[in-house]
């Protein structure tokens, strides 16, 4: 197992490699990655730092752990089960799971072809949460620009003005209700599948359940919803949540975009983990961004990671990347229960340029510690106006070009005094205008924004994430503050459902008063 980083030799040597690292951006590095090109020219990077993450990474036991990944161990060992969501997107599958896995994807495939044929469903309402919700709704969001066949759309918050609102415009003859639930016990897609179904019923439609299917590990449950087995599709418990896209909760994008787009999908994800299983380390695009992360979390002490994508299209990679990031790390315990002993994550946050430059870039800039920023971008648009595109990829280069070099005194004195005649008063204003630079980044650049390249860089994160994990030695797989939060909401509804009864013992004075105050409206 995974040790402690706390105060081992290679956490040592690697703590004094990145403090001795220039950070000027003076070399280049830009690694090939699964059709990406991933450039950490702007971390922190030196020979001995290359081997120092080495050394990390062989102490932490990653190549095993990788290994495991792969080849279906049970490397969610507080669950005790596989995280095998790589099998969902290779071609040929691991032997254990090819059957199933290549069953699960003929069903899928012949649905849509099925449905295509019938010229059935022209929307298509998604009803689920968090990994069943994030993954469908980035997909669809990003690539129909490629063309949509259906409408999709996506209802997950259990606030009930999400739901009628997106029914509101829709069509009931003519809408497929999926329900994404693993564990089909989920309080939001369970409550909104109620006002779904209530809302077929209401405009005459008289067997709603035959307009509905479930993706389920729960097959029981969702039979016992009242669906029948063709409109079951099962993924298993070796899925994780923020995983799933690969499995049948792709349908939605299937029902979209058509199963050409998701083949593709799949095979960007398999090509980056190809890379991460076989590029030497130095080169392996996951592995040394997790190892930048690791730097500037627990060496250089950055408390977040902004995600800036340079694409409109891409504006919900940034909650999709929170998700993955922030439900699979900030543990507090090793594989043997012993404290980690340092921070296990950033907080993610972002939002598309260049919308965000004018939302908090001043912050980034010129705050005394700011933040890393992970800008995405690709090299070519797919609209016919060059010049926006231009000036969109001038504007992500010059922010993290400014970022990285900063403006010291001198050359903001120099500004200053071209424009202001008193010395005095410019050297004042020069305070003003600098900025310290060094701020670390790192740009990945897509050739475009194909299904292809996006399950490229969906694959990457998973993996630097997972890398990240095996470096803390914590279980990114697992998510105990998420359940914890779940299990205290059902008894207050409980609490809620019987008018205050029994909101006292276990709650604080302030939940305790508003379980009793709202009990009573």
């Amino acid at each position: 197992m995974p040790t402690s980083l706390s105060s081992s030799p290679a956490w040592l040597d690697f703590v004094q490699a990145v403090h001795a690292a220039p950070r000027d951006g003076h070399h280049l590095r830009i690694l090939p990655a699964g059709g990406l090109q991933v450039d950490l020219t702007a971390q922190a990077q030196s020979p001995a730092l290359d081997r120092a993450g080495a050394a990390l990474l062989a102490q932490q036991g990653f190549d095993t752990a990788r290994q495991g990944l792969f080849a279906g161990a049970h490397v969610n060992w507080t669950e005790d089960r596989p995280a095998w969501h790589t099998a969902l997107r290779a071609a040929q599958p691991p032997a254990p799971v090819a059957e199933t896995v290549l069953a699960e994807r003929r069903r899928l495939r012949d649905f849509i072809a099925q449905a295509d044929a019938g010229q059935a469903w022209r929307q298509v309402l998604h009803l689920g949460i968090g990994g069943s919700d994030w993954g469908p709704r980035l997909a669809i969001q990003s690539l129909r620009h490629t063309g949509l066949k259906r409408d999709v759309r996506f209802a997950s918050n259990v606030d009930a003005h999400d739901i009628e609102s997106t029914l509101a415009s829709m069509d009931p003859r003519q809408t497929l209700i999926i329900i994404a639930s693993k564990s089909f016990t989920t309080t939001e897609p369970l409550a909104n599948l109620a006002v779904a179904v209530q809302w077929l019923r209401d405009a005459g439609v008289a067997e709603p359940m035959r307009q509905v299917v479930a993706i389920t590990a729960n097959v029981a449950g969702a039979r016992k919803a009242g669906l029948a087995d063709a409109h079951i599709f099962p993924f298993w418990d070796w899925v994780g949540g923020r995983y799933s896209l690969w499995s049948s909760i792709s349908l939605p994008v299937a029902l979209g975009l058509g199963c050409e787009a998701i083949e593709q999908l799949l095979a960007g994800a398999e090509a980056m983990d190809q890379h991460f299983l076989n590029a030497p380390l130095a080169e392996n695009a996951p592995v040394q961004m997790a190892l930048s992360g690791i730097a500037n979390r627990n060496v250089l002490e950055y408390g977040s990671l902004a995600i800036l994508p340079y694409d409109s299209r891409l504006a919900h990679l940034v909650p999709w990347a929170q998700q993955l990031e922030m439900e699979s790390l900030g543990k507090v315990a090793t594989a043997d229960g012993t404290p980690v002993g340092m921070d296990t994550g950033p907080v993610v946050w972002g939002m598309t340029g260049t919308d965000c430059q004018h939302t908090f870039f001043q912050w980034l800039h010129q705050d005394a510690k700011g933040a890393p920023v992970d800008f995405v971008v690709c090299l070519h648009a797919d609209h016919d106006h060059a010049q926006n595109h231009r000036i969109l990829v001038a504007n992500c280069l010059a922010q993290r070009a400014a970022m990285l070099s900063g403006k010291p005194f001198e050359e903001a004195l120099r500004e200053s005094l071209a424009t202001d005649v008193d010395p005095a008063r410019a050297a004042v204003l020069a305070r003003h205008r600098v900025h310290p630079g060094g701020r670390p980044s790192t740009l990945i650049v897509l050739p475009r924004l194909t299904p292809h390249a996006l399950g490229s860089l969906l694959a990457l994160y998973e993996h630097k994430v997972f890398t990240q994990g095996v470096l803390w030695g914590i279980n990114p797989f697992d998510q105990w503050g998420v359940e914890f939060g779940k299990k205290l909401a059902q008894r207050i509804v409980h609490e809620l459902d019987t008018e205050g009864g029994g909101a006292d013992g276990w709650q604080d004075a302030s939940t305790r008063h508003w379980i009793r105050s709202l009990a009573g409206t």
